[in-house]
Formats: structure tokens, sequence, C-alpha cells
């Protein structure tokens, strides 16, 4: 019995363990994160609009910040006469304005060139190679991405759905060197581990940190988001004009756009504060979805 006994306390002490592990914030509050390498990787541009107010915060404290996408969006469209070579022109147009807006200067966007829509068909061996090669160039401590899950499997639209897995398989593969073995070799880079995570749109009663962005964090994250006018105007339907931005915009359309993008940042909030919440993770990748 007493053999018993201690099997059982031992259990729960794991079980304690485990889940005090899970809701781990970072040691170090992400407001006070300086000197890092951050990476967010996504699927289309706007996909890092969910992050544009930490990532602004970070990049004013000292952080090296880039942003990788991996479709050009040039499929998001309702317009009867848009072309896919000129909606890739104008997304990628609005994703390096609203990356100006947060600090994030050109060079640190990178977009692969994957269709929008069929990133679930491409070559994943392709597409995971590619990652793994940016993520040894660029080492970064620390990969935001969209959350695959946690202890089960996020349902997520198809380019989400294969961007939040291919992330997190290429940081595990980064990190030994006997895979994708001639980009050690040949090109002179090395195996990278990254060991810590920050997971966008996922349930959220897993996410256990949330980055306070009020004030000028938040009011650069609207201006950032306001960036997206072929995604959250009219010109959906209607994309009349080259390099639209919201003063573009019939004044009516203008205000219904500037009040949605308000309220995708300011209602966004914990006790009353703009925030942004994540699922963050620390440790080797193999674990990024267990419980237990």
């Amino acid at each position: 019995m007493e053999n018993v006994n201690k099997i059982v306390t031992l259990t729960l002490l794991m079980v304690v363990f485990a889940a005090s592990a899970a809701l781990a914030q970072p040691e170090t509050p992400v407001s006070e994160w300086s000197g890092k390498t951050i990476l967010l990787v996504g699927a289309h541009p706007d996909d890092d609009s969910r992050s544009y107010g930490t990532l602004s915060m970070l990049r004013e404290n000292g952080n090296e910040v880039y942003v990788l996408l991996m479709t050009t969006g040039n499929v998001g469209t309702k317009d009867p006469d848009m072309t896919r070579d000129r909606l890739a022109k104008i997304r990628r147009g609005e994703e390096l304005r609203a990356l100006n807006e947060i600090g994030i200067p050109e060079e640190n966007y990178i977009n692969l060139g994957y269709t929008d829509g069929m990133l679930e068909f491409a070559d994943k061996e392709e597409v995971a190679r590619r990652l793994v090669k940016w993520y040894r160039k660029i080492k970064p401590d620390v990969l935001f991405a969209f959350d695959p899950g946690y202890g089960y499997q996020k349902w997520l639209k198809t380019d989400h759905r294969r961007a939040s897995y291919l992330a997190v398989d290429a940081a595990r593969a980064s990190e030994w060197r006997l895979i994708f073995p001639a980009q050690i070799t040949q090109d002179g880079l090395e195996a990278h581990l990254i060991e810590e995570y920050m997971f966008f749109s996922g349930v959220e009663e897993d996410q256990n940190t949330w980055v306070d962005i009020s004030g000028k964090h938040a009011d650069r994250k609207f201006e950032a988001v306001s960036m997206h006018v072929s995604q959250f105007s009219s010109a959906w339907n209607d994309y009349n004009g080259t390099d639209l931005e919201a003063e573009d915009l019939e004044p009516e359309d203008r205000k219904a756009f500037l009040k949605k993008m308000r309220s995708r940042v300011y209602d966004n909030q914990k006790d009353g504060t703009a925030v942004e919440g994540f699922r963050y993770y620390k440790g080797i990748p193999d674990g990024i979805g267990h419980r237990d």
C-alpha cells in the first residue's frame, strides 16, 4: 500500500510539473528582451499582423527582427479583373509598408514565392529545405509561427495549417547537421537549434504569454494593419488603383475600413489593456506539441 501511495504521489507531482511547464512564461518578460534574433514564419502577407505590436516592441528594444512568408498572397481577392502577378506586387507593397510602420527594414523581409492557396500541394521536402537554410543563415533565438496544436491537431485553413507544421518541422531539421548536409559542407552554414517559440492563432486557453502593446506599439500596429487595403476594404472586390492606401478609399469605405482595423488592434484586451497573446514554449522542437 505504501508503494502504491508513493507511485500515486509521484504521478501527481509529474502531472503538476508538466502542467507548470506548459503554463510557464518566459523567464525574462518579452517586453525586456534585447539582443535576440527573432524570426516570424507565416503563409501570407498580413499573417504577421497578429504580432505587429510585439514585433514593434522587440525591434525598438534592440532585437533583430525578420519576417519570412511562404506565399505571395497572389490569390486572395474577389476582384474579377485582378491577375495573380498584379496582386502579388500589390501585396508585397502592402507588406513592406506595414513592416516599415513597425521599424522592420525591407532587407529583413523574405518571401519564398509560393502560390497562395497551394502551399498544401508544394513539395514538402523542398519547402523544408529552403526554410532550414534560412534558419541556419539567420540563426534565430526565437521563432514566431502559427500554433500547430498542443496535444491536439489545431484546425487552420490550408496554407496556415501547412505553414504551422513546416515552420516547426524545419526547426527540428535545422539542428541536425546530417539533414540537408550540403548546406553545411558546401554552403558553409552550421546546424542551428531554436529553443524559444511564440505561437499565435492557437486555442485561447493554451495561451500563456500576453504582451502589453498599449500605447505606441498598438498605434504602430494600427498603422501597419491599415496598409493591407486589398484584404480588408472594398478593394477586396474591386481594386481600383495602384498601391492603394486608406486615404485613397471613398470616405464611407475608409471609415468602415479603419473602424475594422482599430477593432483588430484595440479590442483584443486583457484586463482592459491592448495585448497580443501567445503560447510560449522553450525547449527542443520535439516537445512543441506535447502536453506531457
